[in-house]
């Protein structure tokens, strides 16, 4: 019956990752399509007089700025959202500050770590609930009561609220990020590296500013690798298994 079980699985999870191959490219390149069919009308289809040579020159800074981080976010958001989250999150966008907390947070009230199937789907769940709540938040708070209550407030308390709602979603994600991995070693890594970066490397070399998200992710990668446990690690039901046989093995007076 378990063997039966296993088999159906494993084709569903194959269908599922044959879909996933199909649809997540063609999402994406329409995405890609209508995002750059939008900007360059308005470009060059609204009169605002945007030569070629200024936009290669615009595309070229965004690249040399931005272009190191195009590269290690999907490196660093794989572990955790799986491919099919990834279609999901990087087509829908915001993906620090909304979908990659709301996959942690239900990948840790589930009790299942980044990297297995299990948690792949929790994301993608995850996801969609993000957008929905997100949506829903948008018509309600914002587009009803958002223009209301702003112009209620006081400028200088917006000013401070705006100051501390990055660093608060951030430490949550950091916070989840840390509960969820439970692994002392990489995350007193993680932590060292990211200080020598931010109050070190960069005052003393502004031109790396830039570079320091990616300078600390590669760092970490590495310095988590050389000080990882060298023990094997003995899945659980093995070590039930080899108690219960020992117990079993012991003479009895």
């Amino acid at each position: 019956m378990s063997t039966s079980t296993s088999t159906d699985t494993t084709a569903q999870f194959s269908a599922f990752d044959r879909t996933t191959n199909i649809w997540g490219p063609i999402t994406l390149g329409l995405g890609l399509l209508f995002s750059l069919a939008a900007a360059l009308y308005a470009a060059f289809g609204t009169g605002m007089g945007v030569t070629p040579l200024e936009l290669v020159t615009a595309v070229g800074a965004v690249l040399a700025t931005f272009g190191i981080i195009a590269v290690i976010e999907p490196v660093s958001y794989f572990p955790i959202l799986g491919r099919s989250a990834m279609y999901q999150a990087f087509l829908i966008g915001n993906i620090a500050n909304k979908l990659l907390p709301a996959a942690i947070v239900a990948q840790a009230n589930l009790g299942e770590k980044p990297g297995t199937r299990r948690a792949e789907l929790i994301a993608g769940s995850a996801i969609i609930g993000a957008v929905l709540v997100h949506i829903t938040t948008l018509i309600l708070f914002v587009g009803v009561l958002g223009t209301w209550l702003v112009g209620m407030l006081p400028a200088p308390l917006i000013a401070t609220a705006r100051s501390y709602i990055l660093p608060a979603i951030f430490g949550a994600v950091v916070l989840q990020s840390v509960m969820a991995m439970k692994s002392r070693r990489t995350t007193i890594a993680a932590v060292i590296v990211a200080a020598v970066i931010v109050f070190a490397v960069v005052p003393l070399a502004p031109g790396l500013t830039y570079f320091a998200t990616a300078l600390a992710v590669i760092i970490t990668i590495a310095a988590s690798w050389f000080a990882r446990s060298k023990d094997p690690q003995v899945p659980a039901a093995e070590s039930t298994e080899t108690s219960q046989a020992t117990r079993i093995s012991e003479p009895t007076h």
